[in-house]
């Protein structure tokens, strides 16, 4: 097939670039060019900036047809706009990246389905994808645009060790806490639910959605099966760390009311609830789809990965003195209440 992503040098297109080029199919990657993907051949960059140079975009694909387009970077419906403008009736499927954030906060059942409702109070992210897909979904109704959208949720690779709080890209800090044997902080009281899915294995999903004409029109979530308390997967990082790990809880509601982080979206309107994907609509697309990769390797990949790469030690001393700051501050109440009572 002949496939362009529009990004494609992220966490979750990174994967899904060299799981498409491995299969071979045709690849075009439309970005800045601020970033390669090592290793690959039969790969044709068009360096352009979609967001700040539509005729130059539109300049380097006039006499181009893509049986898959995919827009990995898209956020708010006008970036959608402007993609119908460029792309309507030069693909045979365009593949939205929305985020399972979308499903309704707070849920009224932890079983996820694409059938969930779409409502998210907490979170402008999701309210901007919530707004994308109507957006899409009225185009598929009124043009026949042939669209599919894809809901990823919490997904990482080996650049990353996904936590709680400050976790992904800014994690170092979380692990070097672990690694001086400070307290780490875990919002609630760390058994709420959650799913982690490592890149190689949702790129399975998307790119067997990649051509499928019984996807066309559909909203299909890609996750893992694995379904761990955030209990179990600080201790899976402290683990593969070979520390002790030190949990200090906070309510959800504790944290977003004394930081300034974006706590409100990501923990309230996200994190902080317990979810458990069903997959059964994947699978059914896609009859060979299985998550693999465990989240304790993937944690350990992870971590090897970080020792390995220095420039990604990256201390955060605002967010390791905050973390003190909250332990201080609710250890002096307790012992106040106590004393009080």
């Amino acid at each position: 097939m002949k496939v362009l992503f529009i990004g494609g040098t992220g966490t979750i297109s990174m994967a899904i670039t060299r799981k498409a080029a491995a299969e071979g199919h045709e690849l075009f990657l439309l970005n800045r060019g601020k970033r390669k993907v090592e290793g690959l051949n039969g790969v044709t960059y068009l360096t352009a900036d979609i967001n700040q140079e539509e005729e130059k975009v539109k300049e380097l694909i006039a006499d181009m047809q893509f049986d898959v387009v995919a827009d990995f970077i898209a956020f708010t419906p006008d970036q959608l706009e402007r993609d119908y403008r460029l792309f309507c009736g030069k693909t045979r499927q365009f593949i939205y990246i929305s985020s399972a954030s979308a499903y309704q906060k707070p849920a009224s059942d932890y079983r996820i389905t694409e059938g969930t409702p779409l409502a998210n109070p907490y979170w402008e992210y999701s309210r901007n994808k919530i707004a994308c897909e109507d957006y899409l979904m009225k185009l598929y109704r009124k043009e026949q645009f042939p669209v599919t959208i894809v809901r990823p949720s919490h997904t990482y690779d080996e650049r990353s060790i996904p936590m709680g709080l400050h976790g992904d890209k800014g994690s170092w800090q979380n692990v070097k806490r672990m690694l001086d044997g400070k307290p780490v902080l875990i919002h609630g009281d760390g058994t709420s639910l959650w799913t982690m899915t490592h890149n190689s294995d949702f790129a399975k999903g998307f790119v067997g959605l990649m051509g499928n004409i019984h996807a066309i029109g559909q909203a299909v979530q890609i996750t893992s099966d694995e379904t761990l308390t955030w209990n179990q997967i600080y201790q899976t990082i402290a683990d593969a760390l070979g520390v002790e790990l030190k949990p200090y809880y906070v309510s959800s509601a504790f944290l977003d009311g004394c930081s300034r982080y974006d706590f409100r979206g990501a923990l309230l309107g996200d994190k902080a609830n317990s979810v458990v994907f069903v997959n059964d609509k994947l699978k059914t697309l896609v009859p060979d789809f299985v998550a693999t990769k465990r989240f304790d390797q993937g944690a350990r990949e992870s971590i090897a990965y970080l020792f390995a790469h220095p420039e990604l030690q990256v201390e955060d001393p605002e967010y390791n003195a905050w973390c003190d700051k909250v332990i201080e501050v609710l250890e002096k109440a307790k012992k106040e209440i106590k004393e009080d009572f």
